[in-house]
């Protein structure tokens, strides 16, 4: 694969998640305002779980395929790679239909031992029939990616975000006379039918679009007993899927223990519901959203990495960790600014729950150490060593699980004390991150470039949107206007105070005027 297409490929992908991204973010708050955080609240207690069964009904299967499909290719061999997608889509198709299937049967036990709110369970069958869906498609996208097509991942990606987005507003638009658990149904059916949508027009486009084989036909390969072809895809598949299992088991299990602490802190299940829809729909949507950007670096970075280790170039391999520290730093030290001085308003001003500020608030000082954690992650991943991340996140969560247990339960500090404990866990696992990082390449960043100056400049655009906070009190301007006024004042301060000091320089800004010119 050249260069070239690799980068394209890796721009398309991008692309499509940071245009996912923002629609998410808008479908965010008007699901908020239209219902409730109880609502939100409620999906947000099955969305983990759904996710969960989602990476044991495909078992890796696509990540495999990708690699088999494109070593047939190389190969030239492009009927083994046909048939090792059609093995592949036979074993995901039986296999998550009997996942399905189990769902199914087992949802009433389910809701009865496990849920903490028995009013989930209308979301959760209205959603399982999406874990057939996506499971099939994913295995389409894994036999495009294989070819190093990625637009089909691309535009299906879209077009599932657009359906989505309209189906679950309209549904839940129409089922909200019914009460806010029937409204929260809406998401479910939102999901299902913007998955569906997906698929079809994968359907669609390997229909029309999948590269044939045609006359004169190479020499044909032996084609590798059924058995033999199974072995290859689950031996590349088990491991993908012990990890993301175990990182979605441990979501899931956050959305099971947080309401059930709330209660025990003193709420009723109503309350506990929509404190925890507020902190899962605005607290941390605000919190993880700027982390497109930080997850698209991080993406960047494992061919840029893998490239330079390869290459045996070690000042390389460390110019372009210290960078990606750097831009991670200047991003999250203005957010943390941010979020530290305007918490409430943007929660209120966005989504009409100024209260969801409290706990964003605690997470703040936090954010910098979320970003770094996405950004090292990404860096060990290039270094061939995705098990170092892996393993932090468990020991990070540790900390973060007795945290939640503890904290949350106690009267009056509540849905506080999981965003402590979550915050100790970014704060943990990208310091463990960062010191994996210098054990393996020797790494010793500029601390006044890295971490000084950025602080410094936040520290600035803090008192700058106090100040002007204060300033604009007596106008009592729109809370809209009043919140734009203060942001733009923040980062002005921010990009002046970096510039004058030297957190940036001439050579960013050129980078930024390449940027836009393109």
């Amino acid at each position: 694969m050249s260069t070239q297409s690799f980068v394209y490929g890796t721009f398309v992908l991008l692309s499509a998640s940071v245009f996912n991204r923002i629609i998410g973010f808008i479908y965010q708050i008007f699901m908020m305002r239209l219902i409730k955080p109880e609502g939100v609240g409620l999906f947000s207690m099955i969305f983990p779980i759904y996710i969960m069964m989602l990476v044991i009904a495909s078992m890796g299967i696509p990540v495999a395929v990708s690699k088999l499909v494109a070593c047939e290719v190389a190969r030239n061999n492009l009927a083994g790679a046909y048939r090792i997608f059609r093995i592949s889509l036979a074993v995901i198709a039986a296999g998550s239909l009997t996942l399905t299937c189990t769902l199914f049967a087992a949802a009433p036990l389910l809701a009865r031992y496990l849920f903490p709110n028995p009013d989930i369970y209308p979301c959760f069958i209205c959603i399982i029939p999406a874990i057939f869906i996506v499971s099939l498609c994913s295995a389409f996208r894994g036999f495009f990616q294989g070819l190093q097509r990625m637009s089909p991942t691309a535009v299906t990606q879209a077009a599932e975000q657009l359906v989505r987005v309209t189906a679950g507003l309209t549904i839940a638009w129409l089922l909200l006379p019914r009460g806010i658990p029937f409204a929260s149904v809406g998401i479910s059916l939102g999901v299902v039918c913007g998955e569906l949508a997906g698929f079809l027009i994968m359907i669609y486009i390997f229909l029309t679009r999948r590269p044939r084989v045609r006359p004169p036909l190479p020499p044909a390969l032996p084609a590798d007993p059924v058995p033999r072809t199974l072995g290859r895809i689950f031996s590349l598949g088990v491991p993908v899927t012990l990890t993301r299992f175990i990182s979605t088991a441990l979501m899931s299990l956050d959305a099971l223990i947080i309401p059930k602490r709330l209660l025990l802190s003193g709420m009723s299940m109503g309350e506990a519901t929509s404190v925890f829809g507020q902190f899962v729909g605005i607290a941390e949507v605000l919190l993880f959203t700027p982390g497109v950007v930080t997850i698209s670096l991080a993406t960047a970075l494992i061919p840029a990495v893998s490239e330079a280790q390869a290459q045996g170039k070690t000042g390389l391999v460390q110019s372009r960790i210290q960078e990606a520290v750097r831009i991670t730093v200047l991003l999250g030290a203005l957010l943390a600014a941010v979020f530290l001085v305007l918490p409430h308003n943007l929660c209120q001003v966005l989504f009409g729950y100024g209260s969801a500020g409290d706990a964003l608030f605690i997470m703040a000082v936090s954010s910098p150490f979320l970003y770094l954690q996405q950004t090292t992650t990404g860096i060990l991943q290039g270094l061939g060593r995705a098990d170092i991340p892996f393993k932090n996140l468990l020991m990070a969560s540790v900390v973060k699980i007795l945290g939640i247990y503890y904290l949350t339960s106690i009267p009056g500090f509540g849905i506080r004390g999981t965003a402590v404990s979550l915050g100790a866990m970014y704060i943990i696992m990208s310091m463990m991150n960062y010191r994996n990082l210098k054990k393996i390449t020797g790494l010793n960043i500029n601390a006044a470039v890295c971490i000084y100056k950025p602080a410094m400049s936040a520290a600035a655009a803090a008192l700058v949107m106090l100040q002007v906070r204060l300033l604009l009190a007596p106008l009592s301007p729109p809370e809209p206007a009043g919140l734009f006024l203060n942001l733009s004042a923040g980062v002005l301060a921010y990009l002046l105070t970096l510039y004058v000091i030297g957190g940036i320089n001439d050579a960013d800004i050129r980078r930024v005027k390449l940027f836009l010119k393109r």
